[in-house]
């Protein structure tokens, strides 16, 4: 139990936007990248990155505070290990680059008496409509969403596979996860299902994976298991049992589904869940949902539950 005054407490949460945008600004000027040699003054640093000095001073002490960056005195900073993340190339400096950018301005205007998604209303287009004019900003969200995708190889790998299953990967973007898959799993063969624009690896194992354009509201191809990896907390309850519907019409009867999105727990426990589904909420109007209401989305699909667990949820055709 926390011997801190509940102020203090509060006060930690308040403030945690400027954080975000904290991290944000130095993943943008690179600072990790230019600490990679060891310590330096900020001086030096900002001279490289192109900053304020005394911006970027004030930025690494709150930064340090938390445990991101360390100053071992007075204006010469170092890397530790949070920092370092910003530096490995994994997605996470991408991450910081869209939470402390136009997610953030979005989040501003969250509004508890709409559900329309606050993205929408500041920016004037749905998320994925700005997206598709915006090449950079699509480009880091693709980076971004690399970020965790071993551990969603790690549950499909738990998974008990038939020798022969072609495996449909909708909404697989560059087909990094099912790729990851198919090598693990050499008896397999996949098919990676996504809009045209999206950037993909179609040289990956020959013969053994198509690479197929289209739109998931509209068809997918026949597979044997279908996998939705993190796609339908992207939608709200209507437009995502519209995409299981999609897929039940195109599947036979034995067809398996596999979805990897979280399972909010109930209760005050701590879960990430609980936080992203309002970065839902503002995005795209989507959510992150609880058992209960897992078995709701999949029976208005066609599905029904053979296992629902935080991270991957298994399903049949009803």
């Amino acid at each position: 139990m926390s011997t801190r005054a509940p102020e203090s407490e509060l006060w930690d949460i308040l403030r945690g936007g400027l954080t975000t945008r904290a991290l944000a600004l130095v993943a943008d000027l690179r600072v990790a990248d230019a600490l990679e040699a060891g310590p330096r003054p900020v001086e030096d640093l900002a001279r490289e990155v192109d900053a304020d000095p005394d911006t970027l001073h004030r930025l690494l002490r709150a930064l340090a505070s938390d445990g991101v960056f360390v100053e071992e005195e007075p204006g010469v900073f170092r890397n530790n290990e949070a920092s370092e993340v910003l530096h490995r190339g994994d997605g996470w400096d991408d991450f910081a680059h869209l939470f402390g950018g136009i997610w953030l301005r979005a989040v501003g205007e969250l509004d508890a008496a709409s559900r329309e998604p606050a993205f929408k209303r500041l920016y004037g287009a749905e998320f994925w409509a700005w997206l598709a004019e915006h090449p950079d900003e699509r480009a880091a969200f693709d980076r971004a969403m690399l970020q965790g995708w071993e551990g969603r190889v790690d549950r499909l790998g738990a998974v008990d596979w038939l020798e022969e299953e072609v495996v449909v990967d909708v909404g697989g973007g560059n087909g990094s996860l099912l790729v990851e898959l198919l090598r693990r799993q050499p008896g397999l063969r996949g098919i990676v299902f996504d809009l045209p624009e999206t950037n993909r690896d179609e040289a990956a194992l020959g013969d053994r994976i198509e690479f197929v354009e289209g739109d998931f509201f509209e068809r997918v191809p026949l597979g044997d298991v279908y996998v939705l990896a993190t796609i339908l907390h992207d939608w709200d309850d209507e437009r995502a049992a519209a995409i299981l519907r999609t897929i039940r019409a195109a599947a036979r009867s034995d067809a398996r589904l596999l979805v990897l999105d979280s399972v909010v727990p109930p209760g005050n426990e701590p879960h990430g869940a609980k936080w992203l589904d309002l970065l839902m909420l503002t995005l795209f109007g989507g959510r992150e949902r609880d058992e209960a209401q897992w078995r709701v989305l999949l029976a208005a699909g066609g599905f029904e539950p053979v296992s629902i667990r935080d991270g991957l949820i298994e399903a049949r055709c009803r």
